[in-house]
């Protein structure tokens, strides 16, 4: 039996939009590589470097509560072309920053313009897919991402060795080419417009059931991206396993989630999303919390392989709840706050782990994972969506 046959039968809009992603990610590699350029490039030291990542990510953050509002005001297709194309030109031109303040200021602009794809792009995929589908299709949308940047920062690393220049004309030129992509074949928006007689939605900000959800999962986000801070300090500096190892661990979480994300989440989109939730955590909270005892190349790739799949079923299952929760006319902004969570946790998860690494030793932190991601999944595991009855 195929078990990817689910996918048969999904809009032509669907494909396009995964496909212009994988274009765009498959030239991913200035954001890798952005402290390696501040520092070899520039020669600038790593203290000065940090604060280039400390912008990106505050324009990420200062993007994300408007970025999907205005997705909804201005329409998803528009506003997901309007972020390939502009982000894609402010990667040309960030190179030529000669004065601190202006790289500054584009890698900001940069942060905030890259931002607005995912509200957009979620949302849109979102209107397109049927209930019983959403999980695959965002499951689809991540795997294209995934095989992108299986390639762009390998790639980027070749690149490199030449010209960190080339690095951000590289992704900037696949930026522009996934959003020539779009502009070529997606011409209008697929989604029917709301009857003039449409009711607004409630806001995402007042939704209780969605706070619910969001800040549990960003409890979850932020072990999950252990394996940006704490991760490659425990595998590479404590366990002296080099960096070609920790690159290794990278290479089977893709292969895994190329492998069966699809086919898992087809299997399983019947379940309801407090179940999905539940598992998502918990394989989360038992692959980073076992990392405290993985001390070899066999353990390090088990624990591993448990925490990709807890990313498999968490991830879809969490845009596929918001999804749930959205009115039609808001999709963008829940999006947009579900996307901030991401942004949050990325900003605050390393540091945090790194700062109690440094104070209290690894094992602490890969305890305090579990119990972090453990809690979490109990959380999410009563939610229910409005109006239906609980289920077993």
């Amino acid at each position: 039996m195929n078990p990817w046959k689910g996918l048969r039968g999904l809009p032509r809009e669907v494909w396009l939009v995964c496909a212009s992603t994988l274009v765009n990610r498959l030239g991913t590699m200035a954001l890798p590589f952005l402290v390696l350029y501040l520092t070899e490039g520039r020669g600038w030291t790593p203290a000065e470097a940090a604060y280039g990542m400390m912008i990106y990510g505050a324009g990420a953050l200062a993007a994300g509560p408007f970025s999907g509002r205005l997705a909804d005001r201005l329409g998803h297709v528009q506003v997901l072309k309007a972020s390939l194309w502009t982000s894609g030109a402010m990667l040309l031109v960030l190179p030529y920053a000669t004065s601190r303040p202006l790289l500054f200021s584009l890698i900001f602009l940069w942060a905030g313009l890259t931002q607005a794809f995912w509200p957009s792009s979620m949302a849109l995929l979102t209107g397109l897919a049927s209930p019983e589908k959403r999980k695959a299709v965002f499951a689809l949308h991540r795997l294209s991402v995934n095989l992108g940047m299986a390639v762009g920062p390998a790639m980027g690393g070749f690149i490199a060795h030449h010209s960190y220049r080339w690095v951000f004309w590289t992704d900037g030129l696949s930026t522009l080419a996934g959003a020539a992509l779009l502009g070529l074949l997606l011409k209008a928006p697929p989604v029917p417009l709301l009857p003039h007689d449409h009711v607004p939605g409630h806001s995402p900000w007042r939704n209780r059931h969605l706070a619910f959800l969001l800040l549990p999962f960003l409890l979850a986000l932020m072990v999950f991206f252990q394996i940006e801070g704490t991760l490659p300090l425990w595998v590479v500096r404590d366990l002296g396993l080099g960096s070609r190892f920790f690159g290794l661990l990278f290479t089977v979480n893709t292969l895994l989630i190329v492998l069966f994300e699809v086919p898992l989440n087809l299997a399983m989109a019947h379940w309801r999303h407090g179940k999905l939730l539940l598992l998502g955590c918990l394989c989360l909270a038992v692959g980073f919390g076992l990392t405290a005892w993985a001390n070899g190349y066999f353990t390090l790739i088990l624990t591993t392989v448990v925490w990709t799949f807890g990313e498999m079923i968490l991830f879809p299952a969490m845009s596929d709840a918001v999804a749930t929760l959205a009115p039609a006319d808001r999709r963008g902004e829940y999006m947009g706050l579900l996307s901030l969570c991401f942004a949050a946790a990325l900003t605050l998860g390393p540091w945090l782990g790194v700062l109690t690494y440094a104070k209290a030793g690894p094992r602490v932190v890969w305890l305090a994972t579990f119990a972090i991601a453990g809690i979490s999944g109990l959380l999410l595991a009563r939610f229910r969506t409005p109006g239906t009855s609980p289920q077993p």
